[in-house]
């Protein structure tokens, strides 16, 4: 049996591919439980899914409980609801991790509302510290961190009194770690009974789509903000992303400015990204979009101002008027090609 109080994490998958999200969650659970003296845990439902599970225990994971079940193939409330919330109760963890994907902002409030403890939507850090609150301290508690009123302020939420300390957290904000085929865990099979009456919706079909922006995985971005000036101007983003081999990316500004749809946006409200090459355009370079970009391996930023805070943290600054910079970068770049 293993031990309780771990740092669980909901690993999602579909069609037997484990969800980039669920690692990044091992990985943050591995640091969170070296704090606290405690094992990772992780649960993974579906069908089929050994060879899945495996996979997952060299990241970090001491205990991965599986529920293996023809009907669990694919995501549906109520029974994968009832599997978490039974598999919870009987390891008692002190803290629970999903991520913000469709499927982890469906299924952890209902899971907390089963359990009767707190949930904190949308993280975008988590760290252990010490609460005090009427004379009593709290020790280890998960802090629980994420933008707050669009964004302008950061809010650090706690929940000590009643365990587990429950959380979803954004995709691409926690590192993934690389593995360690050395590392040793185990994968447990839980048991289940589940009847007709636990599958109360069935899929009729399915649609998959992929994605048309793929910010995290890209190498490159070429991103626009509000100093772009149009959406029209915006089109020259788009011509150096192109010329480059690289993605779109874009700041809220933009986004609601309607220059760009906000799959291409970056920062706390949007994608946390780590490319090789990030170029900001126009970008004055708030707090909540530098969150989202400061750990590019390289970063040059092209702006008007000479004072925007985007400098800071750029490796190159150009400082011109980026309908003059774009065009000679790539006059320049297809000539070297």
């Amino acid at each position: 049996m293993a031990a309780k109080n771990s740092v669980m994490v909901f690993v999602q998958q579909d069609d037997g591919k484990v969800a980039e999200v669920s690692i990044e969650l091992i990985s943050k659970a591995r640091e969170l439980a070296n704090r606290v003296k405690s094992k990772v845990t992780a649960v993974l439902v579906g069908s089929g899914i050994r060879k899945a599970a495996e996979s997952l225990i060299p990241y970090g994971v001491d205990h991965l409980y599986t529920v293996d079940h023809k009907g669990l193939a694919h995501y549906t409330p109520v029974p994968y609801t009832r599997v978490l919330t039974d598999v919870i109760k009987k390891y008692a963890p002190q803290i629970v991790l999903y991520g913000a994907t469709t499927t982890g902002r469906d299924i952890a409030p209902r899971i907390a509302s089963a359990l009767r403890v707190g949930l904190t939507a949308d993280c975008t850090d988590l760290q252990i510290g010490d609460y005090q609150s009427k004379g009593q301290t709290y020790q280890n508690v998960l802090y629980q961190i994420r933008p707050a009123f669009g964004g302008n302020i950061i809010a650090t939420i706690v929940s000590p009194e009643r365990k587990p300390q429950m959380a979803t957290v954004r995709e691409g904000v926690m590192k993934m770690s690389d593995p360690d085929p050395s590392f040793k865990g185990e994968v447990i099979e839980e048991k289940v009974e589940l009847k007709p009456e636990d599958f109360p919706s069935e899929i009729v079909e399915r649609v998959k789509q992929e994605k048309l922006v793929n910010l995290k995985g890209a190498q490159i971005i070429v991103s626009g903000g509000i100093g772009v000036g149009s959406k029209e101007t915006f089109q020259l983003i788009h011509q150096l992303a192109h010329a480059l081999g690289g993605e779109v990316g874009a700041s809220r500004a933009a986004v609601d400015a309607g220059y760009v749809s906000k799959d291409h946006q970056v920062g706390q409200t949007g994608t946390t990204v780590r490319p090789r090459l990030y170029i900001a355009c126009g970008i004055s370079g708030s707090v909540q979009h530098r969150a989202g970009m400061d750990e590019s391996a390289r970063i040059i930023a092209i702006n008007t101002d000479p004072e925007a805070p985007i400098f800071q943290i750029a490796n190159y600054g150009i400082v011109g008027d980026l309908k003059e910079v774009i065009p000679r970068f790539i006059k320049a770049f297809r000539a070297k090609a």
